[in-house]
């Protein structure tokens, strides 16, 4: 039997990003995001969803560009710095110790240690009650050299992002292969 426990926000798991932007004086900052998700195939395309109380709102919101830093499990404790502190308040960067890098592709800076990283280009705003959801196209994605499979593509083991559970507050990692995707599922096939 299931128990109802009203609508929410609840849908796990969500992803930790981090999310690049300049301020109006050019300081690279960066924020934790955990609504945010693939938008479409064609053309390739990502959104985030932020709040306008975020300092990282009226960033976006002027230079129309944003990154996401994937971050790998052992920068937990950093990325959840990011959430917690204000880029108008303090230079997170430098808090952290760890190295923004300037876009060559978007006017946004990424957290150079983090192994995968996409460059956007908004393209739409909808506004959604208290949040602002900003739809981009996907520029360029990077991912560190040692973490790229012989086929072109991220090694999940490599990259070793994590997730969060809203509600519970909780980091989760990623641990092992249990299926094959467009495969497991044909034995129910008729």
């Amino acid at each position: 039997m299931k128990k109802s426990i009203g609508p929410s926000t609840l849908a796990y798991p969500n992803p930790v990003w981090c999310v690049g932007s300049y301020d109006k004086e050019d300081t690279p900052n960066v924020m934790t995001i955990a609504w945010g998700g693939i938008c479409c195939s064609k053309p390739a395309a990502v959104t985030v969803s932020l709040r306008k109380a975020t300092y990282t709102y009226d960033s976006i919101m002027e230079r129309k560009a944003y990154t996401i830093s994937v971050p790998s499990e052992k920068y937990v404790a950093e990325v959840d710095y990011f959430g917690l502190a204000s880029g108008k308040n303090t230079n997170k960067f430098e808090d952290t110790g760890l190295t923004p890098t300037r876009s060559e592709v978007v006017d946004a800076p990424y957290v150079d240690e983090f192994p995968l990283i996409i460059e956007c280009k908004v393209i739409e705003t909808v506004e959604i009650g208290l949040h602002t959801q900003f739809i981009a196209k996907i520029e360029d994605i990077k991912v560190d050299e040692e973490a790229v499979n012989p086929k072109g593509y991220p090694m999940m083991e490599k990259i070793a992002p994590f997730v969060f559970g809203f509600g519970i507050r909780e980091y989760w990692s990623l641990d092992k292969i249990i299926g094959q995707s467009f495969e497991i599922g044909k034995k129910f096939n008729k």
